[in-house]
């Protein structure tokens, strides 16, 4: 458990950092984006693709979280442009 925040903390602040933008996240909140990024880049990398160990946590499932991060910061940039086009 103690691993998977860290792990939300590290992807979300480095997900944030490959994209800056004007979205306005707290603390709790990139944790919360960072944690859903591991979600993502774990159903995408390990489960689909199956790439990744399932066993520990290694830098793979750091990067795979990261690259989930951009996915849903992507998505939800893509959603709130078209709410105010």
């Amino acid at each position: 458990m103690i691993g998977a925040i860290i792990l939300g903390i590290v992807a979300g602040f480095a997900g944030r950092l490959i994209m800056p933008g004007n979205d306005r996240m707290g603390f709790f909140a990139t944790v919360l984006l960072g944690l859903a990024g591991a979600v993502v880049g774990w159903l995408i990398f390990t489960d689909l693709l199956g790439i990744g160990d399932t066993e520990v946590f290694d830098l793979g499932g750091l990067l795979s979280s990261i690259i989930g991060v951009v996915i849903i910061l992507g998505a939800f940039r893509m959603i709130r442009a078209q709410r105010h086009a």
